[in-house]
């Protein structure tokens, strides 16, 4: 009996492969036969009929597309006419509310330098995070943006920038609310990420701090243009004076007043050069004299100048293009002298100049010279950052040829080399910085 079981499961299972097509086959063989069969219980009428019918079934479709469009002519819809209950349907759209979210971006600033001289943690080279940028923006309405900043670097994170545009606030006038870099001169207003070279201008950093000039306030932007190639700006800023470096003293927090007019124009279809004068004033009203603080409100005035000349050859604007670039900076402030002499002045000036030079689409060579030229006073200075020394040997110039390759529109690499000559202040300095920049977003390395 086993072996008979055994046998019938064997010859099963080698004849079960072939039951399904059999099977398709016997079902497509009597769906076939019995076709003609049903079609003939069908009454269709004759050829004639047909072509009545169809007729019929035209006309009433052409009835009902142009009471349709006159329904539509009246009431300004566009009703369907075959929508019933039954194709009714109702969709969940929350997730295109994403849409109102702000565009975010970020940016990381990686450096690794090498120092002849020491640097804060004792050592000669270090490995520095220096910024990793969370960058908001998004239309908040037709007319108006919003922008906002926060670096993030390796001792948290601050508020870098954050601020509305409201387009068309006037004629030909926007309106600027919030945190923002200022428009002194061309550099101040980018973001180190953005840099053409590792660091802000020394001249630059020496009057305003590390971080150049960044306030709290409003900005009124005039668009002067309507001269055929030329293109013009006025700017007028009413901002906090609270930078530490030049409004250290401001107690009594008066705002500062910025004044900036920029020209642009186009000297052949591969030229252009812009030109800038920038205008700053301030107040300080509080100063250690002898040990004893005094209010007195003095004035702190400060120009910038800028001047740019760019060649982009129109059909080789991705290969071969050279920029020269100047700025000149002047600081007058007006000072109670802590000795008790009375009121006195520091003045301080400095410039930079670089040109750099596009050879291929990915690579750009550069140089950049800084100057800088604090006061010298015989009292003490320490109170006044880097605005005025008591060496009669001040002077700081630094020269910096660099590389730059652009890996990608997401990533580049750049290669510096500073000589520091800090005249009788500080022993000089050659360092050699590398440098990537990365970003991934919508915006990704934006100047501002």
């Amino acid at each position: 009996m086993r072996r008979l079981i055994s046998k019938f499961i064997k010859t099963y299972m080698l004849l079960f492969p072939l039951l399904i097509p059999v099977s398709v086959f016997l079902l497509c063989f009597c769906l076939i036969i019995s076709l003609p069969q049903v079609l003939q219980a069908e009454d269709f009428g004759s050829l004639d009929d047909l072509r009545s019918s169809a007729s019929i079934v035209a006309n009433a479709e052409e009835k009902n597309v142009s009471v349709s469009k006159k329904e539509e002519e009246l009431t300004g819809t566009s009703p369907d006419t075959n929508l019933n209950a039954e194709d009714t349907s109702f969709v969940n759209r929350g997730l295109s509310l994403q849409r109102l979210n702000p565009e975010f971006s970020i940016t990381g600033d990686f450096l690794y330098s090498v120092s002849d001289q020491s640097t804060l943690d004792g050592g000669k080279s270090d490995f520095l995070f220096r910024g990793l940028g969370l960058h908001f923006e998004s239309y908040l309405d037709p007319y108006t943006r919003l922008k906002a900043a926060v670096p993030v670097n390796e001792n948290g994170a601050e508020l870098g920038e954050a601020y509305i545009t409201s387009f068309g606030f006037g004629k030909s006038l926007n309106l600027t609310l919030g945190k923002f870099r200022q428009n002194y001169g061309v550099i101040n207003r980018w973001h180190k990420h953005a840099l053409d070279q590792v660091d802000f201008p020394l001249a630059l950093r020496q009057i305003f701090g590390n971080g150049g000039l960044n306030q709290t306030g409003l900005s009124l932007d005039w668009d002067l243009s309507g001269y055929g190639r030329i293109t013009e700006n006025l700017s007028l800023q009413i901002t906090d004076g609270d930078n530490n470096s030049v409004f250290g003293q401001n107690e009594s927090n008066r705002p500062s007043i910025l004044g900036r007019y920029s020209n642009y124009r186009d000297i052949t279809n591969d030229k252009y050069f812009e030109f800038g004068i920038s205008f700053l004033t301030g107040w300080n009203n509080i100063w250690n004299v002898s040990g004893v603080a005094e209010d007195d409100e003095l004035m702190t005035t400060s120009l910038a100048m800028d001047f740019t000349i760019n060649n982009e050859p129109a059909d080789k604007m991705r290969y071969k293009n050279s920029e020269w670039r100047l700025e000149a900076y002047y600081l007058d402030k007006k000072v109670l002298a802590p000795d008790g002499s009375g009121q006195d002045n520091l003045k301080a000036w400095g410039f930079f100049t670089s040109w750099q030079q596009k050879i291929s689409r990915v690579t750009e060579l550069g140089l950049r010279y800084d100057y800088y030229s604090p006061d010298t006073k015989t009292y003490d200075v320490s109170g006044f950052g880097n605005h005025a020394t008591n060496s009669t040997d001040g002077n700081q110039w630094m020269i910096s040829p660099y590389v730059t390759w652009y890996k990608t529109p997401f990533v580049h690499y750049r290669m510096e080399f500073n000589h520091i000559d800090n005249g009788s202040l500080l022993e000089d300095e050659n360092k050699l910085t590398f440098q990537v920049v990365f970003a991934a977003g919508p915006h990704k390395h934006e100047r501002y």
